[in-house]
């Protein structure tokens, strides 16, 4: 069984009471087609700041919206994954990206203060604003953070299973751009990416990662469409798909050198844990303890999986 080793990265260069200055070079829309979410493909030049080729694939770093909140003080920070590869969208480390989705949604009182009538409709703050700015416009950026959700030191020692969700699918981009399109030597390992949505409109970087397949055979992009029916007539989450092609799959997940990585919702963790453990993938990956490990795995409950299962160094998980 191999575990990774992975690299030593810089943290927290750049602090919220003093951060530095990012500027946008680009912002477009990175879905498949037209879809009712908003979803940005953002670059932001990092030049002469701390943050220029410090940052690493797998890592986020923290925006500063302009204004206050309700109460008269500054917004608090937010974290964004990063979307590019460790050398950044321009080859050196000064251009960084990331994936904000517009986020429109219904008020839901959660105090027996609020009004239990007030549904109004509200806009979130910091990916609204980060999707709203143009070429030229200064954002006001923190970090590197993250020190666990990265590629190891060596890559071509581990075979890779990446599963996403949504916007999920950021630090996803950056590392297979950086283990398919490096300049020394590309990753020749196993890789497979499993990608969910709802509808094939919502698909992100779509376009990129059918490239990256066609070019490298060793390369292999799924999509799971929850809300339409694809080619065999079957609607299907990650870990549904990861089930019905489970002959795909299981040579796969039962190789050692195996790491999986999952990012996006939290709720795709314990299907994936359902899953590992219906087809006797558990042991690597998960450590599961009593009473679940009595338990066959139809019978578990997330709130008894969320403090009885542990993934090991072999399972990352980057949820939310």
């Amino acid at each position: 069984m191999s575990e990774p080793r992975l690299p030593k990265v810089q943290m927290n260069l750049v602090r919220p009471k003093d951060p530095v200055v990012g500027r946008v070079v680009s912002n477009e829309l990175c879905m498949n087609g037209k879809s009712a979410s908003f979803v940005k493909h953002l670059v932001l030049d990092v030049s002469d700041t701390k943050l220029a080729g410090t940052f690493r694939a797998g890592q986020s770093f923290g925006v500063i919206a302009p204004g206050t909140d309700e109460r008269g003080k500054p917004h608090k920070l937010r974290l964004y994954s990063i979307a590019c590869p460790t050398w950044g969208e321009d080859g050196v480390g000064c251009l960084l990206s990331t994936t904000p989705k517009r986020l429109i949604d219904e008020y839901v009182p959660q105090k027996a203060v609020d009004d239990p009538t007030d549904h109004r409709l509200f806009l979130g703050v910091c990916s609204n604003y980060l999707c709203d700015v143009t070429a030229g416009d200064e954002v006001l950026l923190t970090g590197p953070n993250g020190k666990r959700f990265l590629l190891p030191e060596d890559p071509s020692l581990h075979n890779y299973l990446f599963l996403a969700t949504g916007t999920g699918i950021a630090p996803f981009r950056g590392m297979l751009m950086e283990l398919l399109e490096n300049p020394s030597k590309p990753c020749t390992r196993r890789i497979d990416l499993v990608m969910g949505t709802p509808y094939t409109t919502d698909l992100l970087y779509d376009d990129l990662f059918r490239r990256l397949a066609a070019a490298h055979e060793n390369f292999h992009y799924h999509t799971a469409i929850s809300r339409e029916s694809g080619p065999r007539g079957t609607r299907v989450y990650v870990d549904g798909l990861i089930n019905q092609d489970m002959d795909t799959f299981a040579p796969l997940l039962a190789d050692s050198n195996t790491l999986i990585y999952v990012c996006g919702l939290e709720g795709m963790r314990f299907g994936l844990y359902k899953t590992l453990a219906n087809h006797g993938f558990t042991d690597g990956y998960l450590n599961v303890k009593a009473p679940l490990a009595d338990l066959p795995p139809e019978q578990w409950q997330i709130a008894d999986m969320k403090p009885n299962i542990k993934p090991t160094a072999r399972c990352m998980l980057e949820v939310y």
